[in-house]
C-alpha cells in the first residue's frame, strides 16, 4: 500500500531543475562546477578539483548565505548529517528525518520541499533520526526514508512519482544513507542491525520502482558464506548496509560495506566467522551476484562494522599498476585491496587500537586473547565508535595523499545474555566509553600506498563531521564544538575557521555558481555557503 505523501506547494517555475544522465555520473570529475554523487564522484574520493579558494585566500573565506533546517516535529528531532547535491543551479539536500528540499543554489531560496508522512512511533534502533542526502538521475531525485520506503520525486517540483516499500520498520529496518544511482538503477542498502534484521542491497528500476534485484549480506544455509555461522543464527545475523558504495564503470563493479553481526556484543550466540558482516562486498550491478569479498573483522563483538566509504584509486604498488580499493576501518586499521579480485595489498594501524597485534599476509586480524567483550567489563580501543565512522574520508589523486577524521576513544566492553524478541533490540551487552582528557580527535593525513601518516591536526573531542580536500590545497573539516576548518594539506596548518554555533556532523562539499567557488558544510541545524564574494 503506498503510504500517504505531503509535497510543499511549488515556489518557482518547474523548468529549473536538474538533469543528469548515467553518463554525467559516470563524468561527474569533469563536471568541476556540480556535486553530483554522495561522494562527488563514483570513485568516492570527496575531493574537489576547484581551485578558486586556495592556501593564498581561504583566510578571506566568508558566509554568503545560510539556509535553516526544519526538521519534523512529528516524528521528534533528527541530526543534520546530509551532503548535499548540486546540478545546473539547483542544491537538493535532506533535512531530518527524511524531507528533501530543492534551493536556488545561488541564493538559497527555497524552490520546493517534500515530507513523507512517517508515523510518530517510526523504529530507529541503535542510530539518531537521520538522512544523509539524495541521489540523482535524468530528472529525478531518490530519497530512502527513515520508515525504510524508496521514492522517486520530479526534480522540478518534488512531486511523487513512485515510492515503494523496502522493508518493514516494524521489525526494525530503516533507511538512512543517501541512494546511488547506476544506468539505469537505484542502489540503497539499510539500516537495522541493532534488531537482528537480516541486511541486504537492493537494486530498483529507477523508471519504476520495481526491485531488480537483491543480495542477503547474510546468507542463507547452501549459500557461499553460510558455514560462518551456526544453527539458525543467520536469521538474526544482523549485516546492515547502511551507508553509499562507490562504482567502477570500467570493472562495472559495485563496492559496498557491510556492518557488524548481531547481537553486537555477546558472540557466543553466533560462532565462526559471521560472513559478509563487517566486510566490503563487489558486486555485479546488473544481477546482484557477488564477484567477491573481504572481511576487515571476523566475528566482530564490538560493532566496528565496516559500514565506512571505500575509495577507488589507481596507482602503481610494488612495481605494478594496480586498481586499489582504499578504506580507513572502523577497527583503527587502513587497508588496500585490489578492486579487481579482492586480493590484500596491505593493511596498517593508523589509530590507536588494542585488540590486535596486526594483521597476517592475507590481511586478517591477529586477535589479541581476552579482548572480547565480559560480563564484568573490558576496556579495549577504540570505542565502539570507531577510529572512524560513517564520515567520510578524502583523497587527492594529485598528491596519493589519503585524510580522515580520526576517534581517538576507548570504551569498556561489556557482554550480557540475550533472547532475540522481534522488532527490540538484539545487542547482547553494550560499552562505556571513555570521555574528557581520555578522549580526543584529529584529522591526519597518510600516504595512500604506504598508510604511513604525514601529519595531524588535533582536536578537543572526537570527531562526527567528514573532511573534503581540494585542488586549491585545502582540507576542510569540522568539529563537536562547532567549528569549521581548513586546513593546509601539505602540512596540516590551520588556515581557517569559523563558529557555526552548533555540532558539525556532516562532510563538507564543494561546487561553483556563475564561476564562483563554493563551499558547504552545517553546524547544529543551519546549512551554510561559504565563498570568497
Amino acid at each position: 500500500m503506498k503510504k500517504t505523501i505531503m509535497v510543499a506547494a511549488l515556489l518557482v517555475s518547474p523548468a529549473v531543475h536538474a538533469e543528469v544522465s548515467f553518463e554525467r555520473l559516470v563524468n561527474a570529475a569533469d563536471d568541476k562546477e556540480s556535486w553530483l554523487t554522495y561522494s562527488g564522484t563514483y570513485r568516492s574520493e570527496r575531493y574537489s578539483p576547484l581551485v578558486e579558494i586556495n592556501t593564498e585566500n581561504v583566510v578571506d573565506l566568508k558566509v554568503i548565505w545560510a539556509y535553516q533546517m526544519q526538521p519534523s516535529t512529528h516524528t521528534g528531532a533528527g541530526l543534520v548529517e546530509t551532503t548535499p547535491l548540486v546540478a545546473d543551479g539547483v542544491m537538493y539536500l535532506t533535512e531530518p528525518p527524511s524531507t528533501v528540499t530543492a534551493l536556488d543554489a545561488r541564493t538559497g531560496k527555497r524552490l520546493w520541499s517534500w515530507t513523507p508522512d512517517i508515523d510518530e512511533d517510526v523504529k530507529n534502533i541503535g542510530f539518531p533520526k537521520v538522512n544523509r542526502g539524495v541521489a540523482l538521475l535524468n530528472d529525478a531525485v531518490y530519497v530512502a526514508t527513515l520508515d525504510a520506503h524508496l521514492v522517486s520525486l520530479d526534480a522540478a517540483t518534488g512531486a511523487v512519482r513512485w515510492d515503494v516499500a523496502v522493508a518493514d520498520n516494524d521489525i526494525g529496518f530503516a533507511l538512512t544513507l543517501a541512494p546511488l544511482a547506476i544506468e539505469n538503477r537505484i542502489i540503497i542498502g539499510v539500516s537495522g542491525a541493532e534488531a537482528g534484521v537480516r541486511g541486504f542491497v537492493d537494486a530498483y528500476d529507477s523508471a519504476t520502482g520495481e526491485l531488480d534485484w537483491r543480495f542477503y549480506t547474510i546468507p542463507a544455509p547452501g549459500d557461499p558464506g553460510s558455514e560462518t555461522w551456526q544453527g539458525d543464527a543467520w536469521q538474526t545475523g544482523g549485516g546492515s548496509t547502511w551507508l553509499t558504495g562507490s562504482y567502477d564503470p570500467d570493472l562495472d563493479l559495485l563496492y559496498w560495506t557491510v556492518g557488524n553481526p548481531a547481537p553486537d556484543w555477546n558472540g557466543d550466540v553466533r560462532p565462526g566467522d559471521n560472513l559478509y558482516s563487517c566486510s566490503i562486498i563487489a558486486l555485479d550491478p546488473n544481477t546482484g551476484e557477488l564477484e567477491w569479498h573481504f572481511q576487515y573483522t571476523p566475528h566482530d563483538t564490538h560493532d566496528w562494522d565496516a559500514n565506512q566509504i571505500p575509495v577507488l584509486l589507481d596507482a602503481e604498488f610494488n612495481d605494478e599498476d594496480r586498481k586499489i580499493v582504499a578504506l580507513a576501518n572502523r577497527n583503527a586499521f587502513f587497508y588496500l585491496l585490489d578492486r579487481e579480485t579482492g586480493e590484500f595489498l596491505h593493511g596498517n594501524e593508523y589509530s590507536k587500537q588494542t585488540w590486535a597485534s596486526g594483521l597476517d599476509e592475507a590481511g586478517r586480524p591477529i586477535v589479541i586473547p581476552g579482548t572480547d567483550p565480559t560480563y564484568d567489563g573490558n576496556l579495549v580501543w577504540p570505542s565502539l565508535q570507531g577510529a572512524t565512522n560513517w564520515f567520510s574520508p578524502s583523497y587527492n589523486p594529485e598528491t596519493e595523499q589519503f585524510f580522515v577524521a580520526t576517534r581517538l576513544m576507548g570504551s569498556v566492553y561489556y557482554k550480557a545474555d540475550v533472547e532475540y524478541e522481534e522488532g527490540e533490540p538484539f545487542l547482547g551487552g553494550g560499552e562505556q566509553a571513555l570521555s574528557g582528557d581520555d578522549a580526543a580527535g584529529a584529522i591526519r593525513a597518510l600516504d595512500v600506498l604506504t598508510g604511513k601518516q604525514q601529519w595531524e591536526f588535533m582536536l578537543h573531542s572526537p570527531p562526527w563531521a567528514g573532511v573534503m580536500a581540494t585542488a586549491g590545497g585545502l582540507v576542510f573539516g569540522g568539529s563537536n564544538e562547532g567549528n569549521m576548518f581548513a586546513l593546509d594539506a601539505a602540512t596540516g596548518e590551520a588556515l581557517w575557521d569559523f563558529q557555526s554555533g552548533g555540532a558539525v556532523r556532516t562532510n563538507p562539499m564543494s561546487f561553483a555558481v556563475d564561476g564562483k567557488q563554493r563551499v558547504v558544510s552545517t553546524g547544529g541545524g543551519t546549512l551554510y555557503v561559504f565563498g570568497l564574494e
